[in-house]
């Protein structure tokens, strides 16, 4: 049998890929080896380093990271407003690294910022239009007016259409200007701290808009936030820390292998975080129906979780079948744990996702389990 895999790491894994290859789907965003500075000769400074992202319509990724790491400038370098300067991103089908030709793209990009930057001298109404006037320029005042009334309703501000900015509060203003960035029906959504000023309820409002725009519409949304009351609506969330993407979590995903890991009896002394750091160091492996994964006799070197497809148990010179194995059933352990050869061979029988762990991410598992043991029996200990 032939050895054929690929990976990737297991919470950046989409099950869907099959279907958005079918589709034909391209990336809304596809940045590879994205760098960016600030400053020239002695004074530049690196703020992004190397980065890969690829993002797909209809995909509502959180982005998160300290200060000072690298989100408002990946946020704008995805937006257009600053230029590529290193690596290659790609916006909508339009490679912003080759071309300056972006008056169209912008048109189907919605931005929203933190500062709400409304016109004092105008109402939320006109706030709203003048934005919608700049990508529809040919459009009729009396629809314009119709949609934006209909979007100020949307963000919970249809009693206020006529108030200028000072007749209303922070959170109302921020909804205007969340209201101005969508009005124009866009492709893309680009928000920076959306919800900082509202409160649950009206930030429910808003992330429940974005939802049905991804779902119905197919909108991309990227938003950065330190907003822990909005993590559920997102279907990734991408961390940065100095410039560079320490995770991109599928959060879904990261979801179910957690459950997976719960139900293999060598883990279930983990905590839901410690599962979910652990989902993050797991590696996705396709195997071609007929790869023989691990050999008999071979050096156990990882543990591994069965994600999709099936995979069959046998031993000896005959390669009599033991069991055969589907989705949500691990193997690989035994040998990691005892420390001895692999008894079996495994073959997969179908076209086959595999989650694997190393041997050092598996036995730091294990350890963990022995500081829980002992902090148990010092706990108990102290009791007494």
């Amino acid at each position: 049998m032939q050895d054929s895999k690929t990976q990737t790491s297991a919470v950046r894994f989409d099950p869907s890929w099959k279907q958005r290859l079918a589709e034909g789907q391209l990336p809304a965003i596809l940045a590879r080896n994205l760098q960016h500075y600030y400053g020239e000769g002695d004074l530049r400074k690196q703020v992004l380093y190397d980065n890969d992202l690829e993002i797909y319509p209809g995909e509502i990724i959180i982005m998160t990271g300290p200060s000072g790491s690298g989100k408002t400038t990946l946020l704008t370098l995805i937006g257009t407003l600053r230029t590529v300067q290193q690596g290659e991103l790609s916006v909508l089908g339009t490679p912003l690294h080759k071309t300056t030709a972006l008056r169209a793209l912008r048109r189907s990009i919605g931005f929203i910022f933190q500062a709400h930057n409304l016109f004092d001298s105008l109402t939320a109404l006109q706030n709203v239009r003048m934005a919608l006037e700049l990508a529809e320029p040919n459009g009729s005042h009396t629809q314009h007016n119709q949609r934006c009334r209909a979007m100020l309703e949307a963000v919970g501000l249809g009693h206020r259409t006529g108030h200028k900015p000072k007749q209303l509060s922070g959170g109302q203003k921020q909804r205007v200007a969340i209201a101005r960035g969508l009005v124009h029906k866009p492709r893309l959504v680009l928000a920076d701290e959306p919800t900082a000023a509202l409160d649950e309820q009206s930030g429910r409002t808003v992330v429940e808009l974005f939802k049905k725009m991804a779902k119905e519409e197919q909108v991309t949304i990227i938003i950065v936030t330190h907003d822990n009351r909005i993590l559920d609506v997102a279907d990734r969330i991408v961390n940065l820390v100095d410039g560079r993407i320490r995770s991109d979590v599928l959060v879904q995903e990261a979801a179910i292998v957690s459950q997976m890991l719960a139900r293999c009896p060598v883990f279930r002394h983990l905590t839901p975080r410690s599962l979910a750091e652990m989902a993050d160091h797991l590696i996705a492996e396709n195997f071609e129906s007929g790869t023989r994964i691990i050999r008999e006799g071979e050096a156990g070197d990882k543990f591994y979780l069965i994600r999709q497809g099936e995979v069959a148990i046998r031993r000896g010179p005959d390669d009599k079948t033991l069991a055969n194995l589907v989705e949500g059933n691990f193997f690989g352990e035994m040998a990691l744990i005892t420390g001895q050869p692999r008894n079996a061979s495994v073959d997969a029988l179908s076209d086959t996702v595999l989650y694997s762990l190393s041997q050092e991410r598996f036995q730091q598992a294990m350890s963990q389990q022995a500081s829980f043991e002992t902090e148990i029996r010092t706990s108990l200990f102290d009791r007494q």
